[in-house]
Formats: C-alpha cells, structure tokens, sequence
C-alpha cells in the first residue's frame, strides 16, 4: 500500500468511510490470512485443541514473524498456574481465550476485534495481518511503564499478555482482582 493509500486509509478510518477500492483490498487481505488449525500448536494439550476446534477457532498468523504462534503458555491468574492462551478467530473475528489451569471450562474471553482492523502494508502491494500475543512479566511491564506512563500497575506476581499491533505498539492484558486491567505496553 503507498503512503497515499496509508493516508486515504487513515483518513477513512477516522472518518467512518473508506474508498471501494479499498475496501475491496482489505477485504481481500483479511481473507487471505493464514489461519492454523490448533492441531498445528503440537505443545497446545490435547482437551484446550480440542475445545478451540468445538468452537470453531483457527488461529491467525502474522507473516512477520516465524513459526507458528498466537498460542502461548504463562502464569496469567497467579504464580505457579500454568494457564494458557490462544488468539482464536471465528469468521474473521479474533479474541484471545485464556484458559485458567490448563482446564477447557470456562476460559476467560478478551479483547474481541474484526481481523480486518489489524491489517497493515507490509509492502506496496502487500497488506497482512499483525497481531499477535506474547506471555510478558514483571520487568518488561515496568520497563513500558517507566518509558512511556500510563495507568500505574498494581503490584506484578504473574505475568501478562502483550496483546501487539505488530510493528505499531501493544497494550499489556493483565488480570488483576478478577479484571482485565490494560496496561502500557510498547509505544
């Protein structure tokens, strides 16, 4: 995508309206993202794969970055618990699922957003997907804090999620006293 397209896109966005045109290529991208199936994630246990195949997950990959990704294990309730957490998209809608214990019941679902609103130019021609989670700890979530500011974090025990615009910046998901807090993450 050109710098003038960028703008036209920018523009729309703030807007609320978007050229034909454009719309037709990001509706184009936004089909075209490869989205693994959760057999493809071999360290994912077999009842969470399962369960994002119940639902119908698929789990969308940003060029960019090599590997398989978007399912990651952390400590994301308290320290010790060894939860999990996968970006699942359902007809092209992402949220993250965490689930608590490793246990397919009940698993906490955040951040919901269309795929096509985490699109970007990767190239002239090219626009891909770009957003992808990452387990974080204390450090990296006081080191986002000191640099840019932001809501104070509450004291750290367990790590976060950083929740990525790849390339753009990120917001920290930490789960706090039963509550998603949103954190600064890299600007």
């Amino acid at each position: 995508m050109t710098r003038y397209l960028a703008s036209i896109v920018f523009a729309a966005v703030a807007f609320g309206q978007l050229p034909a045109t454009v719309q037709n290529q990001l509706e184009t991208a936004d089909r075209q993202i490869l989205r693994l199936n959760p057999v493809a994630f071999r360290e994912l246990p077999k009842n969470l794969s399962a369960e994002l195949e119940r639902r119908g997950c698929t789990i969308p990959q940003v060029p960019m970055i090599a590997g398989p990704h978007n399912v990651i294990q952390g400590e994301f309730a308290k320290p010790g618990q060894k939860d999990w957490a996968a970006l699942c998209s359902v007809n092209r809608v992402s949220s993250i699922l965490v689930f608590w214990n490793g246990s397919e019941v009940r698993p906490a679902e955040i951040e919901k957003m269309k795929d096509i609103d985490r699109l970007q130019s990767w190239t002239d021609q090219q626009m891909v997907y770009s957003r992808a989670i990452t387990a974080t700890d204390e450090k990296n979530i006081m080191k986002y804090y000191n640099a840019f500011g932001g809501e104070k974090p509450p004291p750290i025990d367990h790590q976060g999620i950083d929740d990525a615009f790849v390339g753009k910046a990120s917001v920290i998901r930490y789960f706090y006293r039963g509550a998603w807090l949103h954190l600064t993450g890299a600007d």
